[in-house]
């Protein structure tokens, strides 16, 4: 009930949106059980009908529509714990059947190229093969609020502006969405220059803990390496929760393994596994 007043309308003419049910229902069972799309039970319909679906809504953006108007309701009811919010990535093994994606861009009616699509399709190579990395930020409740698909090789630290940039939730009375955070928890992957530079400007307050050879680099400068970063230790123990974020987002097995070809669907698949760890709190 909470998903059918952002969902399109169906029965319309043309016979276009018969059943959203039982089509959802079907993307649910496979993004839980990672099942090939042919193999769906025949009570979901035809496998056709869901993979188009959530084809078509993972690259109009449809999902990532719900997904914020979920965090919407959820943060006007007060559910979103905006005084702790921690950053970390995960790697997700590609199966060999997500390779081989063709190189030209794909198209969608209505636009020339779907949302979240990569040229690199987000693979990247690595020591058991193709992988590649969500890199989330998890609020106190455990449960998502923004997320970014990049190949497995790619760093964490020059991807904390882009997920940070990508928290925009909507408020019930109409004013600016809201963006930052009170408090912002990271290891020392995340540490550098540029991301507390970034993160004083906006007003953020942090934790992360500065790698060695960064402490010795600023002593060495003496006075021009600037003051020491503080770290509270109460604080950073809080940054579990983002850990335990990702548990729960990879207990769906279709985002744990990515089985989707194009870096968009599977963007759409985690997005659809956000959705529903947060309809699940909100129901309890």
């Amino acid at each position: 009930m909470r998903l059918k007043r952002h969902l399109p309308k169906c029965g319309q003419r043309g016979g276009r949106w018969e059943s959203h049910r039982r089509v959802i229902n079907g993307i649910l069972f496979r993004q839980r059980t990672r099942v090939p799309w042919r193999d769906l039970p025949a009570r979901f319909g035809k496998w056709k009908t869901a993979y188009e679906r959530h084809r078509r809504w993972s690259a109009d953006g449809m999902w990532d529509r719900i997904f914020q108007a979920v965090l919407a309701d959820a943060d006007a009811t007060g559910c979103i714990h905006w005084s702790m919010v921690s950053v970390d990535s995960t790697s997700c093994r590609a199966h060999q059947n997500a390779a081989g994606a063709r190189k030209k861009p794909p198209r969608v009616p209505g636009r020339r190229t779907p949302r979240q699509h990569r040229p690199d399709e987000g693979l990247g190579p690595s020591r058991g093969g193709l992988t590649c990395k969500i890199h989330l930020l998890g609020e106190g409740g455990c449960r998502p609020l923004a997320f970014l698909i990049t190949p497995g090789q790619w760093g964490d630290a020059p991807q904390l502006v882009p997920v940070m940039e990508r928290v925009r939730v909507a408020r019930p009375d109409g004013g600016r969405p809201r963006t930052r955070p009170d408090h912002l928890g990271g290891d020392k992957a995340y540490s550098s220059r540029r991301n507390r530079r970034y993160l004083r400007r906006r007003q953020i307050k942090h934790t992360m803990p500065e790698p060695k050879n960064q402490r010795a680099n600023r002593q060495r400068r003496g006075s021009r390496g600037g003051r020491p970063t503080g770290f509270d230790t109460t604080i950073y123990k809080r940054r579990n929760e983002v850990e335990r974020t990702i548990n729960a987002l990879k207990n769906s097995r279709a985002v744990a393994t990515r089985y989707d070809k194009r870096a968009y669907i599977f963007h759409g698949t985690v997005t659809v596994a956000a959705i529903r760890l947060w309809l699940r709190s909100l129901s309890e």
